[in-house]
């Protein structure tokens, strides 16, 4: 184009026509707002992610409007180079009023034809001197047409174009079109607000469809619970603030349907638990009475057992046990409801002299058991020795008792803890004492037993991060395991 420009006198004619816009003025961005609300924020979110998803379709779309103008240009520049050569047919020549005309109606300052076999033609009066600005649709990348399609719109001024390429009409000819870039300024600035607009209501649009299907399928069901949660926390023993379980088969009605599982268990244990704490307070009362009792008893049988009379001391040998054992159940029980939990003061412990110094103690207060340790790590870990030593001295009495010959205690390293094993060759435990291990009052199986020193011994030991639980048990005996953590 620069060659023929150079040799047809009508390329140097015309001037500038450049023409300074104005810049469009600036907005003032509204004033933020916290949205405390979850739907609110869920609609806020759902329109800011829909107009990041046309953003990502815009940039494309502007370009790819802008090539779409370029090309018409070159169409328009060839349509005109076959009209003005239809009319030279007839008369030998071309029509200076025509040819402007058709350039005129193009919109084109002036054209360059390229065509296979035959001499470039150039036809523009109106093309200015300098051009500053040239395009090559031949090599133009996807990035440039982006890039090259917002400088035009962002330009401040308007400058004359040349815009080369393939002929869409032939591609075996080549066009050069030359034109105000003015209005493509004003149709990509256009099409860019339609596009936002369109974005701006299909955006809108979807955060409305979506918020309400959140609304109904997440966010009700979810006020719901929450509703059902405070009021019942509020007042749990009221049988309406538990919550009434939709039909729905997703998630949020097997939630709604758990809630309303656990709200109901929760009501029962809660009622069961005032009631055994009434019971208690009850059962506490009657045990210091009845200890009062059973002493002013106690000294009666004992007067009695000191006279020399064999049958008197045959009759009251019965009672006299009996009233022991009364004794014992209400020191125990008075004992076991006014003991809080313990104050815990952790010491660094080694377990080879844990488990010799709980041997040297307990060795002498066992009836029949014998005690045997072995240690496979002498690991140390923290641990309140006092309450070690009244949590195994349960558990190794409780084994004396029942009639074990031998306690063996095995300490090592499983998984983060420190764990102990327990096993003695006793009878083993029965099926009423395992299923209530744990339970105070009901887990012993043995005459005179109170069933608390289990109990005693897992409290003592989880106030210290600990734990007990039953191995196994049979005729070959029993296993406990105490873990305690590094």
């Amino acid at each position: 184009m620069d060659d023929a420009r150079r040799d047809d006198p009508l390329l140097s004619a015309g001037a500038d026509t450049a023409a300074p816009l104005e810049a469009p003025a600036a907005r003032t961005a509204p004033p933020r707002r916290f949205l405390s609300s979850l739907s609110a924020r869920l609609l806020v979110l759902t329109i800011i992610f829909v107009m990041i998803a046309e953003v990502v379709f815009f940039t494309p779309s502007v370009a790819r409007y802008r090539l779409g103008f370029l090309n018409d240009k070159l169409a328009t520049a060839h349509l005109v180079l076959t009209a003005l050569d239809v009319a030279a047919q007839k008369t030998g020549q071309i029509d200076p009023q025509l040819r402007d005309n058709l350039l005129s109606q193009g919109r084109l300052l002036g054209m360059s034809v390229h065509r296979p076999n035959l001499p470039a033609r150039t036809f523009g009066p109106a093309i200015p001197s300098r051009i500053p600005i040239a395009y090559d649709l031949r090599r133009e990348m996807f990035s440039d047409n982006v890039v090259n399609a917002f400088e035009t719109m962002f330009r401040r001024e308007g400058y004359a174009v040349i815009v080369t390429g393939q002929s869409p009409s032939n591609p075996a000819v080549l066009v050069e079109a030359v034109f105000d870039e003015r209005p493509l300024r004003t149709e990509l600035i256009g099409y860019a607000g339609r596009l936002l607009t369109v974005s701006a209501l299909i955006s809108l649009l979807s955060a409305m469809l979506v918020y309400g299907s959140i609304q109904w399928l997440a966010v009700r069901p979810l006020r719901k619970i929450t509703l059902s949660m405070t009021s019942f926390q509020k007042a749990p023993e009221d049988p309406r603030n538990i919550i009434r379980p939709s039909a729905r088969a997703d998630e949020a009605g097997v939630a709604e349907r758990t809630l309303a599982t656990m709200q109901q268990e929760l009501r029962r244990a809660l009622l069961q638990k005032e009631r055994l704490a009434g019971v208690g307070t009850a059962v506490t009362k009657i045990s210091h009475d009845l200890k009062n009792l059973l002493a002013t008893a106690m000294l009666e049988s004992e007067r009695l057992e000191a006279l020399p009379d064999p049958e008197v001391k045959r009759l009251t040998a019965g009672m006299v046990r009996a009233l022991d054992r009364a004794v014992g159940l209400s020191a125990s029980t008075l004992r076991f409801a006014k003991e809080g939990l313990p104050v815990v003061k952790k010491t660094p412990l080694h377990t080879a002299a844990l488990l010799a110094d709980l041997k040297d103690s307990i060795q002498p207060i066992l009836k029949t058991s014998t005690i045997e340790t072995r240690a496979a790590t002498d690991a140390v870990f923290m641990g309140d020795l006092d309450l070690l030593h009244r949590a195994f001295e349960n558990l190794l009495r409780n084994a004396d008792e029942a009639g074990a010959a031998r306690i063996t205690l095995t300490a090592m390293e499983e998984g983060g803890y420190q764990t102990i094993h327990i096993v003695d060759n006793g009878p083993g435990l029965l099926q009423k004492a395992r299923d209530n291990l744990f339970v105070p009052f009901a887990g012993s199986t043995r005459a005179g037993g109170f069933g608390l020193g289990l109990p005693i011994a897992r409290e003592l030991l989880r106030v210290q991060g600990g734990e007990i639980t039953l191995l196994w048990t049979g005729a070959q005996g029993t296993c406990f395991v105490v873990r305690l953590p590094l």
